[in-house]
């Protein structure tokens, strides 16, 4: 009986025992897994403030990246807004620039023509030039091939501006109320003619001019007024000059009678200057 009570108890420990170590066991594993789960919870609540940190850093960035954003905006729409400015102005100054252009273009072409203008003057002038220079040559010729003439008062020679004549009285050259060259008219001329002989550019106009007598008489009959012996006495100079050799091309007669005076027809001595012949040096046509 003692035997069975102490197998019972035995037993009885064994279960006991055993119960008792099942039940250590369990809290074990539910500790450990208390253990791990804190432990989790630690490391998500680490990762959750991580994440906390890292979310209020990406707001700032955020709203940092809209500043910037909103600011780039501003540029760009400035940008657009000074590209609209300047395309204006860009414009404006082209049609300013073409105007300036066209402007510029005008003022040079009127140089052009100014300048062609006074190229032209120039040269014109240089040629008056050379001729005054020439004429004033055959000017100095004449003065000292006639001195003896011009002494006299039959011969007078002017020159102006390269217009050289040379002036000689009707009285060296005719008689009284005739249009024939006398011998020593003849002489006279040629004198002239040597020196006209040198005058390659110019034309050769004679005169023939007269007093405001009227034609009366038996020479009415040949001459009915003054301008016919004015032209008779013009045409026989001419006729004479081209006989020397001067150039029938260059040589013109002219005749004005009396209404070409150089001193009034009041006295003898008026009337003797305008009785005469010039021997006009003229620009060729």
């Amino acid at each position: 009986m003692r035997k069975i009570f102490h197998i019972a108890m035995a037993v009885l420990m064994t279960v006991t025992l055993s119960g008792c170590l099942v039940a250590e066991s369990k809290y074990l594993q539910k500790e450990a897994e208390l253990n791990t789960l804190t432990q989790e919870q630690a490391a998500l609540q680490k990762r959750h403030d991580t994440l906390v940190t890292e979310n209020t850093g990406l707001k700032g960035d955020l709203a940092a990246l809209t500043g910037v954003r909103n600011k780039l905006d501003e540029t760009v729409a400035k940008l657009a807004n000074d590209k609209k400015e300047l395309e204006k102005d860009l414009s404006s100054s082209k049609g300013e620039s073409q105007q300036r252009i066209s402007e510029l273009r005008q003022k040079i072409a009127a140089m052009e023509t100014e300048n062609g203008r006074l190229k032209d003057e120039i040269a014109g002038l240089q040629k008056a030039k050379e001729e005054v220079q020439k004429a004033s040559q055959t000017y100095e010729q004449l003065l000292d091939k006639m001195k003896s003439e011009i002494s006299q008062g039959q011969v007078t020679i002017s020159e102006l501006k390269g217009k050289l004549t040379v002036n000689l009285v009707d009285a060296i050259l005719f008689d009284s109320g005739k249009a024939e060259v006398k011998e020593d008219g003849l002489a006279v001329l040629q004198k002239v003619v040597d020196i006209l002989k040198t005058v390659k550019d110019k034309a050769i106009r004679i005169e023939g001019h007269t007093d405001n007598v009227p034609i009366r008489g038996s020479l009415a009959n040949k001459y009915a007024t003054n301008w016919e012996l004015s032209a008779a006495r013009a045409i026989n100079v001419t006729r004479f000059l081209q006989k020397q050799g001067l150039d029938s091309a260059i040589l013109v007669a002219a005749a004005y009678g009396e209404y070409k005076p150089v001193a009034p027809n009041d006295s003898e001595e008026g009337k003797a200057k305008n009785r005469r012949i010039e021997i006009v040096l003229v620009a060729k046509e």
